[in-house]
C-alpha cells in the first residue's frame, strides 16, 4: 500500500478499524492506538528494537490483536522543516514495514513531541525512571492525537462548507 497524505488516511480505513501511531526511535518504537471513532489516542506500549524482522512481527501481532487499519508514523523533521538523517531512517523503516504489512500509512510531523511529553511527565512529578518507561508510547500518542485532531477539524470544515 502506498504512503498517503494524512487527510487521505481516514478514507482508506475499513469501517471500525483503528489507527496505530508509531514513534520510531533508534532504540525503541513507541506505540499508541486510536479508538474506533478516531477521536482519542491512547499510549499502548514501547517495543525495544532488535532486528527489523522481530520488530515487524511484533507490530503485525499488535495490528491483528487491536483491529488496526492504518498507521501514523512520526516524522522527525528539524525545526526549520528540513529532513535529515533521522527522517531518512524513519522513512526507510516505514518502506520496509510496508513490504511486510499491507496497510495505509501516513507520516505526521513529530517536531517537539518528545520534548512536550517529557515536560508534561515532569509536571506530573513522575520519576526519571518512570518517565523513561512511558515517554516513547506517550510521544506516539501525542503524534497520533495530532493527526486525529486534524482529521476532526477537516471533517468539521467539510460540514460547514456549502
Amino acid at each position: 500500500m502506498p504512503v498517503l497524505e494524512p487527510l487521505a488516511l481516514k478514507a482508506a480505513l475499513a469501517p471500525g478499524r483503528r489507527l496505530l501511531g508509531l514513534d520510531v526511535g533508534e532504540r525503541t518504537i513507541g506505540l499508541a492506538l486510536s479508538d474506533g471513532s478516531l477521536t482519542i489516542a491512547t499510549p499502548l506500549e514501547t517495543i525495544r528494537r532488535s532486528k527489523f524482522t522481530a520488530d515487524a512481527e511484533r507490530l503485525k501481532a499488535v495490528i491483528a490483536e487491536r483491529r488496526v487499519g492504518g498507521l501514523v508514523v512520526g516524522l522527525p523533521v528539524d525545526m526549520h522543516g528540513g529532513e535529515g538523517r533521522r527522517c531518512q531512517s524513519v522513512r526507510q523503516f516505514a518502506a520496509n514495514l510496508l513490504e511486510k504489512i499491507d496497510l495505509p500509512l501516513a507520516f505526521w510531523d513529530e517536531r517537539l513531541s518528545t520534548v512536550a511529553v517529557t515536560r508534561t511527565l515532569i509536571d506530573a512529578d513522575l520519576s526519571r525512571a518512570r518517565r523513561r518507561d512511558v515517554v516513547d508510547k506517550a510521544a506516539a500518542a501525542w503524534i497520533l492525537q495530532g493527526l486525529l485532531d486534524r482529521l476532526a477539524a477537516a471533517g468539521r470544515a467539510g460540514k460547514d462548507a456549502p
